[in-house]
Order: C-alpha cells, then structure tokens, then sequence
C-alpha cells in the first residue's frame, strides 16, 4: 500500500485539491450531470493529485554537490619557466698577416736598432740582427726588413744581408742546404728555421717578401758574389719542436 504524502506542504496539497474538486463539482452538478458521477470524478482527481510527484522545491537544501558554490581555494601559484641566459658566442678571433713596408730609398738614415742574434752554424754566423734594409743599416749587419714577421710568428722573417762588401755577412750563403740550422734569437725565445731551397730570382722579385699562414723566413743578397745582376734567395720553415719559447712566468717573490 502506497503510503501518502502526509508532510505540511502534502496535506495542504491535498485540501486545495478537494477545493478545486467542489469548485469543478458544483458546475457539473448544476449543468445537471450525474452527481455519483460527480463525486467519482471528484475522488480521482483527489487520487491523481496525492499520486503526482511533489514538485515543490525545498530551498533550504545545500549539500546537493551542483548547488554547491565554487570554491573559492587559490589554485597554486603558477611556476614561472626559468629562461637560461642566451649563450654568449665567444669573440672571434681574426688573425692577419704582418704587412711588409715598401722598399726604403737606398740611402736612406735609419736609427741602429738590434732586434735580436741570427746564427747560422754551417757557414760560421753568429751576429746581432739588426732592424732594417737601408744600405746604412746593412753596412753593419744583417738587417729586417719592416713590417714582415718576427721569429716564431706566423708569417714571413725577411733578412736581407751583404755578400762582397762590409761585414761580408751572407758571403757564404750559397753553400747552405735544406735542413740546414737557421737560428733566430729574440726577447721571445730562440726560433730554430731549417732551409728549405735555395732560389735565384731577378731584382725585383717582390714576391719573396709575400706573408704566409705558416711561420716561414727568407735569407736574400745579391748574386753572383760582386753583381748586383740577380739575388740568392735561401727559404726556411719553422722547426716548432726545436724553438724554445721565452717564459713570461714572473717570480712573485722579486
């Protein structure tokens, strides 16, 4: 048996129900329908009316999950993505090579200035290597020719010497041969070149100046011994596992 709505809010469901029921009844009666009828009608919409799902809604509840307010909880602070410092590409090195001053006037006054010893042991040379290739200069040694490489450095050590006249410096110079000594001595260390060839070239061969990317030196006088007709050119390359660099370690205690 269906137990009936016997709440507050079903009963007065209920007697509004009966009250419309009178309230349809009595047209029905007067229009002069049957009044068992009447009454018949009257208790089945009762019956509808008690049977009908309550619709009425209770306001009071709160713990219905979708009527629940949205919480109102911080969500966690959002970490924020660490950016690395942009990578600094190291400098570029550019490396050049020395550039050669244009040949002096002959005569020309030049300041006597040594820029370190040349040796060379197969024809007996040991001297100071002065800077320079002025006729003033070369009197008194073998000269270098500025703006061309120093010893040790990439690039191309250019001497110039005398063969008849003077200190005679080069005057043996054709006897050298290829892995023949070539000592250079500077504030930077002792350089060791071997010979690489010996050419005869005209005077105004200019190319045998040219800087190279590989440490190279160039030994040149006049030739044959007496003439200025032709010059004696001796090519030397570096022989790295022979030099000895200078140490630029100080003692802290001096």
């Amino acid at each position: 048996m269906t137990r009936r709505n016997s709440t507050p809010a079903g009963r007065a469901a209920r007697w509004t129900s009966l009250a419309l029921v009178a309230a349809v009844a009595a047209p029905l009666a007067a229009c002069g329908g049957d009044g068992g009828s009447t009454v018949a009608l009257a208790e089945a919409t009762v019956i509808a009316a008690e049977a009908a799902p309550d619709t009425t809604v209770d306001t009071t509840v709160v713990d219905d999950p979708m009527l629940v307010a949205p919480s109102t909880t911080a969500l966690p602070p959002t970490t924020a993505v660490e950016t690395l410092p942009a990578t600094t590409a190291p400098p570029t090195v550019v490396q050049t090579l020395p550039t050669p001053l244009p040949p002096p006037e002959p005569r020309a006054d030049e300041p006597y200035v040594e820029v370190g010893r040349l040796q060379i042991p197969r024809i007996g040379i040991d001297t100071v290597m002065l800077s320079g290739i002025t006729l003033t200069t070369l009197d008194l040694g073998p000269g270098h020719w500025p703006g061309t490489a120093v010893p040790g450095q990439i690039g191309n050590v250019v001497v110039a010497g005398h063969r008849t006249s003077h200190n005679k410096v080069f005057r043996d110079i054709d006897q050298l041969q290829p892995g023949d000594e070539v000592i250079f001595t500077t504030v930077d260390g002792e350089f060791v070149y071997r010979v690489s060839e010996t050419t005869i070239v005209q005077p105004d061969a200019m190319y045998i100046i040219d800087q190279t990317w590989e440490p190279t030196a160039t030994l040149f006088a006049c030739h044959p011994p007496g003439s200025t007709r032709e010059r004696i050119v001796v090519h030397l390359d570096l022989d790295t596992e022979a030099s000895t660099v200078a140490s630029t370690t100080t003692d802290a205690s001096a």
